[in-house]
């Protein structure tokens, strides 16, 4: 028996060997063809995931029209179109007492007022957030009706005449408006299954047997709402109101940019099925607006973003015995300048907030 092969068997054999090096090959590509179909299946299911959240939230949720007349459109601050960097209005409104719909009330005069007003400032490169809040009772310029007090200007011309009177104390374009009905921030309190705060001050919610004590407290449906709302307990009652809000709209934005939170189409759809009826935009603030933005934000949370209260030059009494909170002529140049050169963070290390 011969040990060499024959011209046919290593014909057969290398036959044998390329026939069996396509059927791997053939069995490869159907790997790769799986995998890249698991991958168009997932980014087309993610894409039409976004879609529909998106669709839901523009359907859900509110706009509010500027409306500003040619006249007053040129009257506003003219922005550079280099300036990249972007202001916003952030309202916390109550509807709890009005028998007006949300978008009607926030067109026109009404006769509420916002309890809560914010300026979020992004810088150019999307580092950092500055929100600012401001004391509704700071007595300032109201365009065309004289000095009354910051939160006067939404009863008196509604969204569009707050934004004009803000816009004319710092000399600068605000970009968009955003607001949240005050049952908004109770909603998403239930739909993170609860926000946790860190209490400096105990207290009771006036009126009520809700008592908060010092330490890490956890915040979920009415007690999260009166937190948020509670002025009387406090001596130095709006500027502990708003830093307590500051406090809730942190720790909420760290739950809603959890990984947990991110993943779980379930909750996402919860939270924008029970929070979008709450929220009010102007028109160009929509939901792919805000999605370009929040990518754009990717690497921000709450440890980057710096909150503080306006500083105010002390408290004071109208002719008519109204108890109001004077404006800081400097504290308003400094900022305005800061807004327009896009340097808030060189505000605030020349400035450090006081108490806060």
């Amino acid at each position: 028996m011969r040990n060499e092969k024959t011209e046919n068997d290593v014909f057969l054999s290398r036959s044998a060997r390329n026939n069996a090096e396509r059927q791997k090959q053939k069995r490869n590509r159907s790997i790769v063809v799986s995998v890249v179909a698991v991958l168009l299946v997932v980014i087309l299911g993610l894409g039409y995931f976004i879609f529909d959240l998106q669709r839901q939230f523009n359907s859900k949720s509110n706009t509010v029209s500027l409306g500003f007349t040619d006249a007053e459109q040129q009257a506003r601050p003219v922005k550079d179109p280099d300036d990249k960097s972007m202001n916003v209005l952030m309202l916390g409104v109550d509807h709890a007492d009005s028998e007006v719909e949300e978008t009607t009330a926030l067109d026109g005069a009404v006769s509420q007022r916002s309890d809560s007003m914010m300026l979020v400032h992004i810088p150019e490169d999307r580092s950092q957030v500055f929100i600012m809040s401001m004391v509704r009772d700071m007595y300032v310029d109201i365009p065309g009706h004289g000095k009354d007090k910051l939160n006067a200007a939404i009863s008196i011309g509604g969204v569009p005449l707050l934004l004009q009177t803000v816009e004319g104390m710092f000399d600068t374009k605000i970009d968009h408006v955003a607001m949240i009905d005050f049952e908004g921030f109770k909603e998403l309190s239930t739909a993170l299954g609860g926000v946790t705060v860190h209490n400096e001050i105990p207290f009771t919610a006036n009126d009520t047997d809700y008592y908060y004590p010092v330490g890490d407290i956890d915040l979920e449906g009415d007690r999260a709402l009166r937190f948020v709302r509670e002025r009387k307990s406090f001596t130095d009652g709006d500027y502990q109101r708003v830093a307590n809000q500051r406090k809730f709209i942190a720790a909420a934005t760290n739950q809603v940019l959890s990984t947990g939170t991110l993943t779980n189409p379930a909750k996402l759809y919860e939270i924008v099925d029970k929070v979008s009826p709450f929220l009010t935009f102007d028109e160009n603030f929509d939901a792919a607006t805000l999605v370009g933005l929040g990518l754009q934000l990717k690497n921000v949370d709450t440890r980057n973003m710096e909150m503080f209260t306006m500083p105010t030059a002390g408290t004071a009494m109208t002719a008519q015995g109204q108890s109001i909170e004077l404006a800081s002529e400097l504290a308003m140049t400094q900022i305005a300048q800061a807004l327009q050169e896009d340097d808030m963070a060189g505000y605030l290390r020349e400035n450090p907030p006081v108490g806060q």
